[in-house]
């Protein structure tokens, strides 16, 4: 079936699409494509996430072009006359175009052959129609293919219906052969704001036991698209909890069982806190424009801040309190590996947990200010990134407002009086300044230079000369026989 929808028509997306993606080598490409492939015979289309992408309104960084009608080889021959071309997969040949975010390949077929992601036969099939080279897709929203001569939108499985009506769905039962793609529906949802499909819902809750099939590498590639592209996270999350993915992850899945206390948790249960952190996350990245690489990592430094509750948390005759679960390192490296982590990421992401309370106490201390920025700054992060998860976690709370404590301000103030809210702060007494004092290189520099950046931290001089003036009345330097 094809349909036109004259409406998306008009948005610009597509209109982006059929100028060709703005200007330069990117839009003499395109032309270049249609162009030949129409001279050839066949019939070139936009697919995929492009075209979704588009109908949102959204930029395509990624254009995939699906070409019908032309042989692999006559298609290669014909991009190889215009550009270098690097062909990926065998059997199936995607062609890449040197310089240019430009995929292009031949329609084709898969027949399951074995359990998990990697297990199909794929060959391709320039006969195919694009409607029977849609039936291989996940979701409809990414089976929706565009042709920019003719202006048609071809959507077999009613992807702009469910675009529209923001519902995420599967495109037939060959859906349950690739368990990456229930991965594929945690990000998808969390990045475009969909609710998914009961019936997609219950494919996937069969897949449960297929999850141990997944390449590591694959299940984190998902797992950073959600966190760093996602607008609304919880979809995501709330998705696992439904298809019963989440018991893949115990540390999540003992979240909901962990109560809190209502006084200061009137949002519910931690699983319920933890989905309303991990939205202001992403609010609060989105308006601090963050990279992507940040924008993940606080994320998922909101999902995983309360980890350790379930493992700590007390029900008192009074109240409920979860005392030390900020330490709970082992719990946050647990999660962190399930989901392939690197180890640079996850080191922030765990030193952010671990830090989320410093500031309940604080009461101005510089010092204080000085030590937590340089143990962030150890695991490269920094006290505004930290400040961002207070904010997050502190506006994760509903009916309570959404701001950042004052105790949290109060500790960026004084980093950015002393300048470190975006980095440790560095030792004033370098090697070189003691080998002008006459300390010649060895275990007591080492160990005087420590010295001296201990009492840095401590508040006991602020220059360089305060920190001449102060090591030379250290007691090790007398000891040593040290003098100017």
């Amino acid at each position: 079936m094809k349909t036109r929808h004259d409406c998306f028509d008009r948005r610009s997306g597509l209109k982006q699409l059929t100028l060709g993606m703005g200007e330069g080598a990117v839009k003499e490409a395109l032309a270049t494509i249609f162009q030949e492939v129409q001279h050839a015979g066949g019939r070139a289309l936009f697919v995929g996430g492009c075209v979704r992408d588009a109908l949102l309104g959204l930029a395509a960084k990624d254009l995939d072009i699906e070409v019908y009608g032309v042989s692999p080889e006559s298609l290669r021959a014909l991009l190889e006359t215009h550009f270098k071309v690097e062909v990926v997969g065998e059997a199936f040949g995607v062609m890449k175009l040197h310089g240019l975010p430009v995929d292009i390949s031949l329609p084709r077929r898969e027949s399951k052959a074995g359990r998990g992601h990697k297990a199909f036969d794929i060959f391709s099939d320039p006969s195919m129609t694009p409607e029977q080279a849609a039936v291989r897709r996940d979701f409809t929203i990414n089976a929706i293919a565009y042709d920019p001569v003719t202006g048609d939108l071809i959507d077999p499985f009613l992807g702009v219906q469910d675009l529209e009506a923001r519902t995420l769905r599967h495109v037939g039962g060959q859906f349950s052969e690739d368990p990456l793609r229930v991965l594929r529906g945690l990000q998808l949802a969390g990045r475009f704001s969909l609710d998914v499909h009961p019936d997609t819902i219950r494919l996937s809750r069969q897949l449960v036991d297929e999850y141990e099939t997944l390449p590591i590498e694959r299940i984190w590639a998902e797992w950073y698209k959600w966190a760093g592209q996602s607008k609304e996270p919880s979809r995501g999350l709330r998705f696992l909890e439904h298809c019963g993915w989440r018991e893949r992850y115990p540390e999540l899945d003992a979240l909901t069982g962990c109560p809190q206390d209502p006084r200061f948790h009137p949002e519910g249960n931690v699983w319920e806190h933890t989905l309303l952190v991990a939205d202001q996350s992403a609010r609060i990245a989105e308006r601090d424009q963050l990279s992507l690489e940040d924008r993940a990592v606080l994320v998922f430094a909101g999902v995983c801040h309360d980890l350790g509750k379930p493992e700590t948390t007390e029900i008192l005759p009074d109240r409920i309190r979860s005392r030390g679960h900020s330490g709970k390192t082992e719990t946050y490296e647990r999660f962190l590996r399930r989901i392939g982590m690197p180890r640079a990421l996850a080191d922030r992401v765990i030193a952010l947990c671990h830090y989320h309370l410093t500031h309940i106490d604080f009461q101005g201390s510089t010092r204080h200010v000085r030590r937590v920025a340089v143990a962030l700054g150890e695991a490269g992060e920094s006290l505004d990134m930290l400040a961002r998860l207070v904010e997050a976690d502190h506006s994760g709370r509903p009916p309570l407002p959404q701001e950042m404590p004052q105790n949290m301000r109060a500790m960026l103030t004084v980093a950015q009086g002393l300048s470190i809210q975006n980095q440790a702060p560095k030792p004033l007494l370098m090697g070189r300044h003691l080998l002008a004092m006459k300390v010649p290189p060895g275990p007591m520099m080492g160990k005087l230079l420590r010295a001296a950046f201990d009492a840095q931290l401590e508040g006991e001089f602020e220059t360089l000369d305060g920190a001449r003036e102060w090591i030379q009345q250290y007691d090790e330097w007398s000891s040593e026989g040290c003098s100017m």
